[in-house]
């Protein structure tokens, strides 16, 4: 390489390095002149919603007095003679019930008689009764002869004064004092305080550090800022005081910089200011620009040294390998920057249902010849599958809950489902921190009601997440649902959901504040886990919208507890007569609820249960039925037992007593891990936890010859629905594939349009009745869902209203009404869930049968 060529490059090496400072000095320069203007704007929204809280609060405590003051008038009659002055004490009585130290009657002139206590002296006197006049809720400040200060609220009142004359307005007076207590005005944990001012700057309420008669008088004496002079700013406060508007300054007083609000408050002529010390934002953002220099000096370092090495590797290789050696950095950024989008749009609750997602997925491909393992995964995915949908659902969503307007979608679930669900979404956590998991369900009776499932799993896995972040390795969890009547109504039942553990716990103090948003409780142990805080804010906004409540009890380091009640709407369904024959069975835990539960489950089935707590006691009791010939006939046992393990126990029956007496292991976890260990120890089968009565109902009518299969309806569905033929409207090839597949399941003959005009011309073409149903997508070229429906309704034929489902990832309530509006019978969301399917087909195909057949 020639003189003048190194002589380039090394030029121009220096000037991307003077370059790359210069950009970096230039940034960090022009954030740090920022810093100021920020920290200004930040403490301006700061103290405008701290201000606008405080008026709320002032707002709400004058409405509250006043509607006292009105209900007192209207209760109490106007009267001549006995009847006015009996009027009167019974005011006087309840004035001074409600701690008023002043009360009188003021006429139309503005004439004043006090009923009791002393003599005033109204501030502003003539505003304050001018708006009496008006009807208007209006304040002033009065004092008392003792120089008390007293706040007035009056009303419009008729009652016989002294002097023979007719009163106006009721007028009460309440000491100051108790606008420092409701308001909270003084310094707190927040360091914001306030002053009530009127509009001449003299106080109303002042602030312990304020001994002046006047704030504007503090604001000459003490008031101090680099760029305005105390009487610039001055006229700056009274021009905005004059204007009625929200003003803010930084000055400073005593040597203390201090962010400083000027807001009207209602009902009066008064003005709020609040005060924050300016270091309170100050230090943080200082401590941040000297991070930035610092990491700016680190980059240029860094920068410098990368250029040095590129420069030099440049000289030592071909240009073949620098065009690698670029591609792979090319590659390699390209990875890290996918990586790095893809983690930060990632969410803990969103990782959740993936980690079992794709879990099971590889336990699937690994046991591909296991048919019955593939059937758990499938089930497990598709649970976690749905769960990650109400996810991003959610997430869609997101605008109407912030706004306020969360709705709920009420529909028939499974409680069953819903545990299992939310066991085997956790699972894989609780497993990788080595923690004990345990399930409890006690007197559930009805397993179907009407909630949000979406929602409800999302209060559950936010509260067991929760637990299980802040429970040490070997700590305990626990889930339990009890049920019991719901004080609603014979039609509904009453939920209690329990989420124990054994974990750090919460003081008392940050439990009174654990469900408001961004909260977290300040210690060490806290910060080192992830979380944003809004999780407990969520849950009980969804527990709110859904008429439950949710409450907490916990103790540091002794664990924590929450409880969620809610009373559903029972699904009145047909469920089919869970019965099994007199069975001899013996149940094994070393849980005494869970066993105790299990055997009432049984025992209401038509089974003879008995329990134990231990393997020891549990081989005892076998051993004596067997020597007397009435051995068990199921035995029930726990896995994760002290003592004698489960499969320890199973073992040592075998060998003992033998036979071929069905045992089934119960765990709450998964036992593929264990399987082959378990039948070489005698295990029969597994029975999964939660033992709802349907669990242990289809665990054990296998071994009475009945297959859960064969009591339900799947099959006799597809055969009422096999024949029917449909139009699918859908202009995706792949959609088209995966519904084509899933639907010619079912029997029925699937015909498919490609777009909405292509659907209106097979209907118009067909003979009345060739169809029984469409299935209309409406994202669709050409012509979308809405509009060939409307065309499909206006065709004059007599099979014009033949049933139009929309089946569509559009997904909204809004969307739903507009699919009902344009004239569609029903909606399904994508992807399509087979079930629903099936019964929205059924609902409006098989229910319109005879019509569609008069058609033809």
């Amino acid at each position: 390489m020639g003189k003048r060529a190194l002589r380039i490059l090394w030029t121009s090496l220096a000037c991307a390095l003077i370059l790359c400072i210069g950009v970096f000095v230039w940034i960090t320069a022009y954030m740090v002149s920022q810093s100021g203007e920020t920290i200004h704007e930040v403490g301006t929204i700061y103290m405008s919603q701290m201000s606008t809280q405080l008026k709320l609060q002032f707002s709400l405590f004058i409405d509250s007095r006043v509607a006292q003051m009105e209900e007192l008038v209207g209760r109490t009659a106007a009267g001549d003679g006995d009847a006015g002055r009996q009027s009167l004490d019974e005011v006087k009585a309840s004035a001074r019930g409600y701690d008023y130290t002043y009360l009188g009657l003021y006429d139309e002139d503005g004439n004043g008689t006090a009923l009791f206590g002393e003599d005033i002296e109204i501030i502003d006197e003539d505003a304050f009764l001018d708006g009496l006049r008006r009807d208007e809720k209006k304040v002033a400040a009065a004092k008392a002869q003792s120089g008390e200060e007293l706040i007035l609220l009056g009303v419009p009142a008729v009652y016989q004064m002294e002097d023979g004359g007719r009163s106006a307005a009721l007028v009460a007076g309440l000491p100051m004092k108790h606008i420092e207590k409701n308001l909270s005005l003084d310094i707190g944990e927040t360091l914001v305080y306030s002053h009530f001012i009127r509009k001449d700057g003299t106080f109303i309420l002042r602030n312990a550090d304020a001994t002046e008669d006047s704030y504007f008088e503090r604001v000459l004496s003490y008031g101090q800022s680099p760029n305005q002079t105390p009487q610039k700013m001055l006229r700056d406060i009274e021009r905005a005081i004059a204007n009625g508007a929200d003003h803010s300054i930084v000055l400073t007083i005593h040597g203390e910089k201090r962010s400083t609000y000027f807001s009207p408050l209602p009902y009066s002529d008064w003005y709020l200011v609040s005060v924050m010390p300016y270091g309170t934002l100050e230090e943080p953002i200082m401590a941040l620009n000297g991070k930035r220099i610092a990491t700016t000096l680190a980059g240029c370092g860094v920068i410098t040294i990368v250029l040095l090495f590129l420069f030099f590797l440049y000289f030592r290789m071909s240009q073949q390998q620098m065009a690698a050696l670029d591609e792979a950095r090319k590659k390699a950024d390209s990875a890290n920057r996918s990586k790095s989008e893809f983690l930060s749009n990632m969410s803990h609750d969103i990782r959740t249902p993936m980690n079992a997602i794709v879990g099971m997925t590889s336990i699937a491909k690994s046991n591909l010849d296991d048919a019955g393992r593939v059937q758990n995964c499938l089930q497990k995915i598709e649970l976690s599958s749905k769960h990650l949908l109400g996810l991003i659902n959610d997430v869609l969503d997101m605008s109407k809950i912030e706004s306020g307007k969360l709705t709920l979608n009420m529909d028939r679930l499974s409680l069953r489902e819903v545990v299992d669900s939310i066991v085997n979404i956790v699972q894989p956590q609780i497993k990788e921190k080595h923690q004990q998991f345990d399930v409890f369900i006690q007197d559930v009776d009805v397993e179907d009601v009407y909630c949000d499932g979406v929602r409800l799993n999302q209060v559950l896995i936010n509260l067991l997440s929760n637990a299980i972040k802040f429970t040490p390795a070997g700590g305990t969890i626990y889930l339990s649902l009890r049920q019991e009547p719901s004080p609603a109504g014979e039609s509904f039942v009453r939920l209690h959901f329990y989420v124990k553990d054994t974990g750090i716990g919460m003081s008392k103090a940050f439990q009174e504040r654990l469900f408001e948003a961004f909260e977290r409780e300040n210690c060490e142990r806290v910060n080192k886990t992830e979380g944003t805080g809004l999780g407990m804010a969520i849950s009980k906004y969804i527990v709110d919208a859904m008429q439950g409540r949710i409450e907490v009890h916990s103790e540091p380091g002794a664990g924590s507890e929450f409880h969620v009640t809610l009373d559903l709407e029972k699904a009145l369904i047909q469920v089919e007569d869970m019965r099994l024959p007199p069975w001899k069975i013996l149940i094994v835990d070393d849980d005494k609820q869970i066993c105790e539960d299990a055997a009432s489950i049984l025992r209401e089935m038509g089974a003879d249960a008995q329990w134990t707590l231990d393997g020891e006691s549990a081989l005892t009791m076998a051993q004596e039925r067997h020597r007397a010939g009435d051995d068990y006939e199921i035995i029930l046992l726990d896995w994760n037992m002290p003592g004698l393990s489960g499969l320890e126990t199973a073992l040592q029956f075998r060998q003992q007593i033998g036979g071929t007496i069905p045992i089934l292991l119960i765990s709450a976890y998964e036992w593929n891990h264990i399987e082959q260990e378990a039948r070489r120890a005698g295990v029969s089968g597994f029975v999964a936890k939660p033992l709802f009565k349907s669990t242990l109902f289809y665990a054990l009518n296998h071994y009475m010859g009945i297959a859960p299969e064969e009591m339900s309806s799947p099959e006799k569905e597809m055969q009422m629905l096999s024949g029917k033929r449909i139009l699918l409207a859908e202009d995706n090839d792949l959609n088209w594939e995966i519904a084509d597949a899933l639907l010619t399941q079912l029997g029925l003959v699937i015909e498919r349009a490609e777009n909405g005009r292509v659907c209106v011309e097979k209907f118009r073409r067909s003979e009345p009745g060739s169809y029984d149903g469409i299935l209309m997508d409406i994202r669709m070229p050409e012509m979308d869902g809405y509009e060939a429906t409307k065309a499909i309704r206006a065709a004059s034929r007599p099979d014009a209203d033949i049933p139009i489902i929309a089946m569509t990832a559009d997904a909204f309530t809004e969307d739903i009404q507009r699919c009902l509006a344009c004239g569609m019978n029903d909606h399904i969301t994508k992807p399509i869930d087979i079930a629903i399917v099936i019964q929205t087909l059924q609902k409006h195909i098989l229910s319109g049968e005879d019509h569609s057949s008069s058609s033809k």
